[in-house]
């Protein structure tokens, strides 16, 4: 029962960990939608390293949690009975 609590906390964290790097992805493309020069105008042109951090973050909370997703799908993977074994 405590491999249960284990992994239903790691699995939880996993989660929030994804969500929060998909939340700096959505904050890094607001910054970069809402870029303003030194005169207070929005500037299309600048900005363009938040382009750069939120397509990263988004890229990498894609492949963390397709990962994590694919280690949840096999999680009864101990308990197969081989038959040829």
């Amino acid at each position: 029962m405590n491999n249960i609590k284990k992994s239903g906390m790691n699995v939880l964290l996993m989660a929030a960990g994804v969500v929060a790097l998909g939340a700096a992805a959505v904050w890094q493309f607001y910054r970069f939608a809402t870029f303003k020069d030194s005169q207070g105008v929005v500037d299309l042109q600048g900005g363009g390293h938040h382009f750069w951090l939120g397509l990263g973050a988004a890229l990498l909370a894609c492949i963390i949690g397709f990962f994590v997703f694919s280690v949840l799908l096999r999680y009864d993977k101990g308990d197969e009975l081989h038959i040829t074994s």
